[in-house]
């Protein structure tokens, strides 16, 4: 194997773009799994924050049982 043929082949590799779109992907999910380790905490306390004040909010308004007490679902 000779030195030019050695270059052509290091410069057929460097020009392939096969393989970019996964990594591209793979850089992505990296990412965002690092945010999310990073801020876990913080998303952690969102989240049940946001959560707490549904379960308030529909905790004060109550839903009708209708299997136990069929008249209590009945329309005025």
């Amino acid at each position: 194997m000779n030195l030019n043929t050695l270059k052509q082949q290091i410069m057929q590799f460097w020009e392939e773009e096969d393989g970019l779109g996964t990594l591209e992907l793979l850089l992505i999910v990296a990412v965002l799994v690092i945010v999310a380790v990073a801020f876990r905490k913080w998303i952690l306390g969102f989240i049940k924050k946001l959560f707490g004040e549904a379960n308030q909010e529909l905790g004060s308004t109550g839903t009708k049982d209708c299997l136990t007490s069929p008249d209590s679902c009945k329309s005025p």
